[in-house]
């Protein structure tokens, strides 16, 4: 069964940066797709970046394009989102998800496609 585990969160200043990691425990990265979303406060859930199973298909929320960077370290089963610029509307817990159905080369952010979820890390953007 896998499982999955975000870490990284916390409280940061506008223009600052953090790194949140989601661990999988159970199949290796290459088995499916990772998502990041996030939910702040009375909104919706919204996809912020997912990377598909071999790595090569990223994606990202309009909003977050140039601030955020997806990547993962295969052997270590985790999968980072570098967030740089850190606006107060970032606040929200963040989420990482997999999606085992995904064809290799591609990601999305439909919430329904993916099957598994960590609990979840809160960042909190202010001054």
């Amino acid at each position: 069964q896998l499982q999955l585990a975000e870490s990284g969160g916390g409280l940061v200043q506008p223009g600052g940066s953090l790194r949140l990691s989601c661990k999988a425990s159970g199949y290796g990265l290459n088995y499916y797709a990772i998502g990041w979303f996030r939910q702040a406060q009375g909104k919706d859930p919204e996809g912020v970046s997912c990377i598909s199973s071999n790595g090569e298909g990223l994606n990202y929320l309009d909003a977050v394009k140039g601030r955020f960077t997806i990547s993962r370290d295969v052997a270590q089963k985790t999968v980072y989102l570098q967030m740089n610029n850190l606006l107060p509307e970032d606040t929200a817990v963040y989420y990482c998800a997999a999606d085992v159905l995904a064809v290799e080369a591609l990601c999305d952010f439909v919430r329904k496609d993916y099957t598994y979820w960590g609990r979840g890390t809160p960042v909190t953007v202010s001054s």
